[in-house]
């Protein structure tokens, strides 16, 4: 990518600081779905995008402006509510293939749905039980699939039936704690009314707002975001009117857009977490390295041009990626890369959002197996790397 190309898809994320302010929802209407599993990246994408605090997000969880939704692809993203319907219809596909191991296991598409009725009538309005609770109430009507179910990953029906009632908008899963970077569960009857679009509809619309927040994607990364086939995607961008430039496919009026944007002048400084929408979407952190910078690797691995996702968070300048960072609760620091010179601009960014993490967050976890003591062998690497 271009210098211009990597600041193009930093605006449109909204990295740019057009985004101060706003609301969660908004911003995620905006720039995008933020990918949760159930680590902080939600809480530092908000933050950077529109300097939303901890407590300000919760609140939109808490009364449903936005919520954490299995989604493209089965994946978890929080979704602001206006998406919430069709959001979930993208997701239904996948919630079937755990009802395909069941089915191999030799449970009868009618258990799983008496099963889904039972847990329905359980969690009529008023009702919020966690997956030990349910088992508990719900008794004969969870069926326990003994080894064999072990190894291919359902020791019981209950997932599959929640996941079903999940994609289709009956329940909802919700966090103990009302935090999206802790993975404790209960789960709430729903009723969300269905979208009323077919599913090339909502397939459209996801492409549309896709290649929006993205600023434009190549049929491969579009396909990677949504897992839908080539001849679906073809079909969204034909009913788009999507026009394709340099290999990418923007909507219409995003080239002349494009054409006419201007690279900031001055350093745009943001510590992202590895799974933020600006490389995620497109999957393609290695395009925001400058040429100098993708041979660059640490504890003998891959150089960074080589991999699919960053091995650390990036620290990225108006696209692009200037150096890595972990944070380190030990110490509640964060423990920069940085490539070139640390700028004034780099070090006051660095020391904003290690405040922000201290205060709001107490540790930054990529995922819900992260933990300080998993993570420390890297902490130490990126260390001894910028002493180096």
């Amino acid at each position: 990518m271009t210098t211009k190309q990597r600041a193009w898809a930093w605006h449109r994320q909204g990295l740019d600081g057009s985004q101060l302010g706003a609301a969660a929802a908004t911003v995620i209407a905006n720039t995008g779905w933020l990918r949760s599993v159930g680590g902080a990246n939600p809480y530092l994408s908000l933050f950077a995008r529109a300097g939303l605090r901890r407590e300000q997000v919760d609140a939109e969880v808490a009364r449903l402006a936005v919520h954490e939704l299995p989604v493209v692809r089965g994946c978890t993203y929080v979704v602001s509510a206006e998406d919430f319907s069709w959001a979930l219809q993208l997701g239904r596909e996948a919630a079937e293939v755990p009802v395909r191991v069941l089915t191999k296991l030799g449970v009868s598409r009618t258990e799983i749905d008496e099963l889904l009725t039972a847990v329905v009538e359980q969690l009529q309005p008023g009702e919020k039980l966690d997956p030990q609770q349910l088992k508990q109430v719900l008794g004969a009507a969870v069926r326990s699939l003994g080894e064999e179910g072990k190894k291919k990953g359902a020791s019981t029906t209950l997932p599959a039936a929640l996941g079903i009632l999940q994609s289709e908008g009956r329940i909802r899963r919700v966090p103990l704690n009302g935090r999206l970077d802790q993975q404790r569960y209960a789960y709430q009857y729903w009723g969300l009314a269905q979208s009323g679009l077919s599913d090339q509809q909502a397939r459209s619309k996801i492409i549309a707002k896709y290649l929006h927040w993205t600023g434009g994607a190549t049929i491969k990364q579009s396909q990677w975001f949504t897992a839908f086939t080539v001849a679906q995607i073809k079909t969204a961008l034909l009913e788009l009117k999507a026009e394709e430039s340099g290999g990418l496919w923007m909507l219409p009026g995003d080239r002349e857009s494009y054409e006419s944007f201007k690279v900031p002048d001055q350093q745009q400084i943001q510590l992202l977490a590895g799974s933020d929408g600006l490389a995620l979407l497109r999957r393609n952190a290695p395009d925001l390295l400058a040429e100098q910078d993708r041979g660059k690797s640490l504890l003998g691995e891959k150089s960074l041009a080589l991999v699919a996702d960053l091995p650390d968070h990036p620290i990225v300048d108006r696209g692009q990626i200037v150096g890595l960072w972990q944070y380190d609760p030990g110490r509640a620091e964060i423990v920069p890369w940085i490539f070139g010179q640390a700028t004034t601009a780099i070090k006051q960014r660095i020391a904003q959002v290690q405040d922000y993490i201290r205060q709001d967050l107490t540790d930054f976890r990529s995922f819900s197996l992260d933990s300080p003591a998993s993570r420390q062998k890297r902490i130490d690497a990126l260390r001894a790397a910028q002493s180096g």
